[in-house]
């Protein structure tokens, strides 16, 4: 009986809404437009009249919990925004608002009639907008002193390896890691299992000797490598009012790895070979040869027939065209490559899913790969990608960290075939399987860095949990 007045109410609420007919199509317009709340009443009664399959009411409940991720990436209000600008512009003008606006800088959306902003649209707007980013006094990218490190590192790196071998191994340096994933008390109720996979360095030419040194629970697994995402897997019994901690700690070896090489060593693809179709292919959502990618492709490749020299001017285009922010959750994004065309801006997942967009489009394979960089003051979460140049292989690139400022090429252009040893290498694509296999929608639907947290009732979204490494090189 209660559940039957339940639903009476539901569709007196649509018809008092004047809703329009409940539809995929309808729904996906509705939150398109920003109108969650009737988006959700809808998805609810969907769900409540209509036989469904576990699958649909799956995807639709998955479109619940992405709006309430969207509402939690856009939570500041222009009291609050206009506040932080005028900090450091205090004459800004409506006008200029406007402006930012309408190109992305400043980066908001109108969600059930309320106009809201990104949580860190304030401070990204100077780091976007280069009239903006005048009036900021600290210049660079995502840090000064990255940069400044880069300077002077990757010319040694360069100038330690063998002239005579195109594909080149520093000795490796050794680095501990301790990792940890606390869930706050009771997020999952007393007596139910939680389920916590973490990241786990993936062994590779550059990535070596990894030895687990100790974990929190006596019980793990870590996943294959045939999985695109490395994993260490526990779980534990939830104890009422207790915050529950897993972690593990190790040591590994990773090297420098760069390849010494140029247009004239690159050879022509064999188009036919399963490995030049798989990674010059499209892929849903976030590889897709949209009109606006083909565009931009098509213009700065103009005339160009070598491989690596078309990499390198995407790359370059990237590099100099798309500035580092703060990045809005991905999985609230449909198609990030369109995002960063559309906005201008992106972080370094975005940037590297738009270089390998349209290097594929361009016909040079290229895929994913992704985990922490472990710089000295720098350590954060971090995305790259692979290219492959027939006669040499699949090289490193790493689109984001961009250009290093020097005036030899083969250091300037380091990270379009080259990658330094301050990484932990966890993905070897995109939106892949889990092992153990995950029962709910994934906290992060793309990229795979933080750690995933679930027990059966639900996901536990990012801010129910804190992750924590600590980095000490030995």
């Amino acid at each position: 009986m209660k559940k039957l007045f339940t639903l009476l109410a539901m569709v007196f609420a649509l018809y008092a809404c004047q809703m329009p007919e409940i539809t995929d199509e309808n729904i996906d317009a509705a939150i398109k437009s920003g109108q969650f709340a009737q988006a959700e009443q809808m998805i609810k009664l969907k769900i409540a009249t209509e036989e469904l399959t576990p699958g649909q009411i799956w995807d639709l409940e998955a479109k619940v919990q992405t709006m309430a991720r969207i509402r939690q990436d856009f939570s500041k209000d222009d009291t609050t925004v206009l506040a932080y600008i005028k900090k450091v512009i205090p004459d800004v003008t409506p006008e200029q608002i406007a402006h930012w606006e309408s190109t992305g800088a400043l980066e908001c959306m109108t969600i059930d009639g309320v106009k809201k902003y990104f949580w860190n649209a304030p401070r990204n707007l100077f780091r976007i907008d280069k009239d903006a980013q005048a009036h900021w006094d600290v210049k660079g990218r995502q840090s000064d002193e990255l940069d400044l490190f880069l300077a002077d590192y990757i010319p040694s790196v360069v100038a330690h390896t063998s002239k005579d071998k195109v594909e080149n191994l520093s000795e490796p340096k050794k680095f501990k890691i301790n990792y940890s994933i606390t869930v706050k008390p009771n997020e999952v109720p007393a007596g139910e299992m939680i389920r916590v996979w973490m990241p786990y360095p993936r062994e590779t030419k550059r990535s070596t000797n990894v030895k687990l040194i100790s974990t929190t629970n006596k019980d793990y697994i870590i996943s294959p490598d045939s999985y695109e995402h490395k994993s260490i897997y526990m779980e534990a019994i939830a104890i009422k009012d207790s915050a529950m901690k897993f972690g593990y700690e190790l040591e590994l070896s990773i090297a420098d790895h760069w390849f010494n090489f140029g247009a004239d060593d690159v050879k022509p693809y064999d188009t036919e070979s399963e490995l030049y179709k798989k990674y010059t292919a499209e892929r849903n959502t976030h590889v897709i040869f949209t009109p606006e990618i083909k565009k931009l492709t098509d213009s700065l490749i103009a005339g160009e027939t070598n491989p690596y020299l078309k990499a390198r001017r995407i790359f370059d285009y990237i590099t100099k065209t798309y500035p580092w922010a703060s990045a809005r959750e991905y999985a609230t994004l449909e198609n990030i490559p369109s995002y960063v065309l559309k906005n201008n801006h992106g972080d370094c997942g975005q940037v590297g899913l738009t270089f390998i967009t349209m290097a594929r489009y361009a016909g040079i394979p290229a895929k994913w790969q992704s985990g922490w960089m472990l710089h000295p003051g720098e350590i954060n979460l971090h995305d790259w990608a692979e290219a492959y140049f027939e006669g040499i292989g699949w090289v490193p690139v790493d689109v984001s960290f961009g250009r290093v400022p020097n005036e030899m090429d083969n250091v300037a252009h380091f990270y379009l075939g080259g990658i330094d040893a301050y990484r932990y290498y966890v993905n070897e694509d995109y939106s892949g399987n889990f092992f153990p296999a995950k029962t709910h929608l994934r906290s992060e639907t793309v990229d795979f860095q933080r750690g995933e947290v679930e027990w059966k009732g639900e996901n536990l979204y990012f801010g129910r949990w804190k992750y924590k490494m600590n980095v000490e090189y030995l």
